[in-house]
């Protein structure tokens, strides 16, 4: 690296991630700012029903303020094993629990900015159940889809969230496709 930190704060301390501002000054002697939004990370679920359906979840992003279609995910608590997430997910979401989960790979959202890692899983051999949605989660509804179908919305725009393009082309590597 060709820079030092000269100094770094904390400068706000939220409920989803805490903004964390660096001065740092180049060998050069030029000198820079960086902010940081430090995410504790998450968990991505992909879920795969019997008849080969992915099953998915619509709800409302505040910060677009329109409902996406995306793959179930959730915040890791502190300590959390990122598993252990994405199976309390998938049962909170949809209310499927899965016999067998597997990882398919983990990605960093936005690197430039934000320390987010995200680990994104398979869910096979589901059994239905009874979810269990936070509040901000009442108005979310699931979706059945064939991959085919998935790709169709990604290539016409309809889905734009990153972790579930993400987490489709991880399966599709799996599967062989």
């Amino acid at each position: 690296m060709n820079f030092k930190v000269k100094k770094s704060e904390i400068i706000f301390k939220g409920k989803v991630f805490d903004l964390q501002v660096d001065e740092i000054e180049y060998d050069s002697g030029n000198k820079a700012v960086r902010e940081v939004a430090l995410h504790p990370g998450g968990a991505v679920i992909l879920p795969v029903k019997e008849d080969g359906k992915i099953i998915m979840v619509k709800q409302f992003r505040y910060p677009f303020q329109k409902f996406m279609l995306e793959l179930p995910a959730g915040k890791l608590e502190k300590g959390e094993d990122p598993q252990n997430c994405a199976e309390r997910e998938l049962t909170e979401e949809t209310g499927y629990n899965a016999e067998s989960i597997s990882k398919l790979g983990s990605i960093a959202t936005t690197p430039g900015f934000c320390s987010e890692v995200l680990h994104i899983y398979l869910a096979e051999n589901l059994t239905p159940g009874r979810h269990n949605r936070e509040e901000g989660e009442y108005g979310m509804e699931t979706f059945e889809y064939s991959l085919d179908e998935i790709e169709e919305r990604i290539m016409s725009g309809e889905i734009i969230d990153s972790k579930t393009i993400c987490g489709i082309h991880f399966y599709k590597n799996k599967i062989g496709q």
